[in-house]
């Protein structure tokens, strides 16, 4: 008998890819997309006009900068950056990271440049 239903396991998605700062699509609920992205170093700065973005944080530390102060994420922490917030994630060291946002929202929100990810990849 095939089993219709499949909990997802975040470590075992975080072994199959990579590449940093190219978020992979876990699963959809309503026009919503959960994703799984490994970060290192330092992302650009950008903003989603339309979109809220939630971080967790699952393994490493996280800070986001924002024009005006920053926010330091670790291991268990989430953070919610409000649509038309220009923001910069910086990862100290190797950081395993769940986003919430909504489906079709872009990686590097309004800057585009080559470190969009437009197609992205289911896991």
């Amino acid at each position: 008998m095939t089993q219709k239903y499949h909990a997802i396991n975040f470590m075992d998605k975080f072994s199959k890819f990579n590449e940093t700062w190219t978020p992979k699509i876990l699963g959809r609920f309503d026009d919503y997309y959960l994703k799984a992205a490994k970060m290192a170093g330092e992302f650009v700065w950008h903003s989603h006009k339309d979109a809220d973005e939630l971080f967790i944080v699952v393994s490493g530390t996280l800070k986001i900068m924002f024009r005006d102060g920053d926010v330091m994420l670790s291991a268990g922490d989430c953070f919610i950056v409000p649509r038309g917030i220009e923001h910069k994630p910086v990862a100290d060291g190797n950081v395993c990271c769940l986003l919430i946002e909504k489906a079709g929202t872009l990686n590097t929100g309004d800057q585009g440049g080559d470190k969009t990810v437009s197609d992205e990849e289911w896991l």
